[in-house]
């Protein structure tokens, strides 16, 4: 089959997701657990894209996870109450590309990567560490099925990475490099919801050079221990306006690394505490952390809070990378983008138009890794380099 299959459909990702995806004349299947809210969004996304005539004339063709049926009509959805649920459709129906946001990516992109195989591409918006090293470590059997997988399909990795190709081009392995992710995009209210809070509570299990509640960055070439919110860096970015950025165990690591092959990478966003205080207390938080029941009782209370909306703190979102190279030479970067929350829409559906076109290759890949720096300019991106 050719359909397109956007997991979490109705979410905030899901939702901005499935509208890019119809801006470049592609019907995404909307699945979710609520059939409900899968047809009113299915519905507002007839209206939207290059033809707005596109699916008039039938409804929505509703497809619950275990059955067959499929009605014929216009956008496409697919109920199913878990991830079980969601692999078995997939394994059912076969669709090209299946498109997962459903967090934590940790507990989500295997078993639905495995109903991918062998038969369907796969893509999420994974950026923890744990989550972007699993999927990066299949490679050689996605490459022996012929499918391509793409992990990291937002605005960290996919910003930061994009930079460091970009002034990696022609030049030899560099020795050392530091990318900083400085998103902006405004907040909705509402709960955080367990997914993601089980993102942020449960570390980065299983990857190895330190704790699960250690930061990590790469010495020698290998991942090494590293505070958390350490090495702080106050920024003046293109625009004039200044942040701080700090050292965070992200994917933009791991991605980094990978696309420059220097033996030393550090990765810091804005979003990391930063300030002594912060600094003196993560040893504290984390050693609580590492007790389980504490863990699974600060993931449910997290879950339940409530969050406010927020505006945009700047106009743009940027990535930024500092590479050295071994002959001292040193170049800095910076790639300007709009709201963050809109390009981890916009970067999704160019790659899946790409995968649909056939300009894929087969294995486990970041975006810019599989794409080169130009996927960035495609998304709207906008290189400022020194």
């Amino acid at each position: 089959m050719t359909e397109v299959w956007v997991l979490g459909g109705t979410g905030r990702s899901g939702r901005a997701i499935a509208t890019a995806l119809r801006q470049r004349g592609i019907d995404p299947v909307l699945v979710g657990r609520d059939a409900e809210r899968l047809k009113a969004l299915a519905g507002d996304l007839r209206t939207v894209g290059p033809d707005p005539a596109a699916g008039e004339g039938g409804g929505q063709r509703t497809v619950k996870a275990g059955s067959g049926a499929n009605n014929a009509g216009g956008l496409r959805i697919v109920v199913a109450g878990s991830v079980a649920e969601t692999a078995d459709a997939i394994r059912r129906d076969r669709p090209a590309v299946v498109v997962n946001t459903i967090c934590p990516f940790l507990e989500t992109a295997e078993p639905i990567l495995a109903a991918c195989l062998p038969s369907s591409h796969y893509l999420d918006l994974a950026n923890d560490l744990a989550a972007v090293g699993a999927l990066l470590g299949r490679d050689a059997e996605l490459a022996a099925a012929g499918r391509t997988a793409v992990t990291g399909a937002g605005f960290g990795v996919t910003a930061t990475e994009s930079v460091v190709v970009k002034l990696c081009e022609g030049r030899p392995t560099p020795r050392r490099v530091r990318v900083d992710m400085i998103p902006s995009l405004a907040s909705e209210a509402g709960l955080v919801g367990d997914a993601l809070a089980g993102t942020i509570v449960e570390g980065i299990p299983g990857v190895p050079g330190g704790g699960r509640f250690q930061g990590r960055r790469y010495r020698d070439g290998r991942l090494a221990p590293a505070p958390l919110g350490g090495d702080p860096m106050r920024l003046v970015l293109p625009d004039g306006s200044a942040v701080t950025t700090a050292g965070m165990p992200l994917g933009e690591l791991m991605a980094a690394q990978r696309a420059s092959g220097a033996a030393d990478v550090l990765a810091a966003s804005s979003e990391a505490p930063s300030s002594p205080a912060a600094r003196a207390l993560f040893p504290v938080a984390t050693a609580l952390l590492n007790i389980g029941p504490l863990r699974a009782f600060a993931r449910r209370r997290l879950a339940m809070v409530r969050t406010k909306p927020h505006p945009k703190p700047r106009e743009h979102s940027w990535g930024h990378a500092v590479v050295d190279w071994p002959d001292g030479t040193s170049r800095e970067g910076w790639l300007r983008v709009g709201d963050a929350q809109t390009w981890t829409a916009t970067v999704p559906a160019e790659v899946v138009r790409r995968l649909l076109a056939g300009e894929g290759t087969p294995g486990a890949w970041t975006p810019a890794a599989l794409f080169g720096a130009t996927l960035a300019e495609a998304c709207g991106g906008e290189y400022r380099l020194g």
